[in-house]
């Protein structure tokens, strides 16, 4: 009788210590299920062919904070199957063409950090050179701000700023540039000179200098709408800045000043049934508007690092992991095949362009494709995940 209540102990012991591990964390999950929906890297972002695109650079940079955070190589070999291929051995990256100023493509430069770091591979470094060189050049504002993109002249969009100022700050502390931290620090402060709405808090999504665009105010040059994800790159392009951003720096305070303003400004936004957030910010309450993943899981991300770093109040800490499972309630899905999926991304959304013209009106947001596993909410998902150990 005792040896059989022995086994039994054995037995149960076992059945609970393989159940509580059964369940992989949602960020390896996540990754995991990533890599099995796209087998080759450069597939991220539903592509047909390969291209250096920052969609991908968002994905694999969550992809690499999760191989460091597991020491997985599987992980940090499918981003490096990526770099591989895209930048030839003089530093070149296929698709990519500098003069084309799209503040968009710097973004993806963000993963040749660690890849760099742990292969000392100098074509990643020349690369890297090669996209801090373009804002060299890039096209700006009269007071200094990046263009969106050539295409796109005398315009500020929110996406940008962490286009671009995430992937400089750091740049700057690699390689001893340090003028780059003025520079990260004029774009984020000009963008809430520019784009900022006294009123709400919040920030419209794009600024046209010129004020020639059909979207832009003819007064201000703003466009007509909040749009939570363009805020969301804005936010996470602060968080992700004052990584690198000297303790010293002047304006380091202002910075985290704006971070505390518009942290407490989209609390007030919030779905109250869901705890999410909706693609217009502030037009919960119209028919059409949506409960939009990206957006809030770049919301909670702030929030957490925000927390964890000491920008934010404390309190933030459990408004994030509350969220969190708010989110994972709301938008987690589990596939047939074992998967998870993010569901309601929208899939893009910007201003301007030739082909169809985007207005910035509140039908415009909530008519663009939406989609499950969009990078924007992938991504982001991610980071957030591996910041709360989940």
């Amino acid at each position: 009788m005792k040896k059989q209540f022995l086994i039994f102990i054995i037995l149960f012991a076992t059945i609970c210590s393989g159940s509580a591990f059964a369940k992989k964390p949602y960020s390896v999950w996540m990754v995991d299920s990533e890599i099995k929906r796209n087998p080759e890297s450069w597939m991220l972002d539903f592509s047909k062919e390969p291209k250096w695109n920052y969609c991908h650079g968002l994905m694999l940079q969550a992809i690499l904070q999760t191989w460091q955070k597991t020491n997985n190589q599987e992980y940090f070999d499918y981003a490096y199957s990526y770099a591989d291929l895209m930048i030839s051995e003089d530093g070149q990256i296929k698709t990519y063409k500098p003069l084309e100023y799209n503040i968009d493509r710097v973004n993806t430069g963000k993963i040749l950090f660690p890849i760099y770091a742990k292969t000392k591979e100098e074509r990643f470094a020349k690369a890297m050179t090669l996209l801090r060189n373009q804002m060299k050049t890039h096209p700006r504002t009269a007071d200094g701000s990046f263009w969106h993109k050539k295409i796109y002249p005398h315009q500020v969009w929110l996406d940008g700023l962490y286009m671009a100022c995430p992937f400089l700050a750091e740049y700057g502390k690699v390689f001893n540039e340090p003028e780059l931290f003025d520079e990260v620090t004029l774009q984020i402060l000009d963008a809430h000179k520019y784009l900022y709405d006294s009123k709400t808090g919040l920030y419209y999504h794009g600024w046209d200098e010129s004020r020639e665009q059909r979207w832009a105010n003819k007064e201000t040059g703003l466009s007509p709408n909040f749009w939570s994800r363009s805020i969301g790159w804005y936010v996470m392009a602060i968080v992700d800045v004052l990584d690198y951003l000297p303790e010293d720096h002047p304006k380091r305070p202002e910075i985290i000043q704006i971070l505390r303003n518009v942290s407490a400004a989209v609390e007030k936004y919030r779905d109250p049934k869901t705890g999410m957030w909706y693609q217009v910010t502030d037009m919960g309450y119209r028919k059409g508007n949506y409960i939009e993943s990206s957006g809030s899981a770049m919301f909670i991300y702030t929030w957490v690092k925000g927390a964890q770093k000491g920008y934010l109040d404390k309190s933030y800490t459990q408004k994030g992991k509350k969220a969190y499972n708010q989110f994972v309630k709301r938008f987690l899905k589990k596939e047939a095949d074992g998967t998870i999926s993010i569901t309601d991304g929208c899939s893009v959304a910007g201003l301007g362009g030739e082909k169809v013209y985007r207005d910035g009106s509140f039908e415009y947001y909530i008519l663009e494709p939406i989609r499950d596993n969009d990078p924007k909410a992938v991504g982001p998902f991610i980071m957030l995940s591996l910041l709360l150990g989940k």
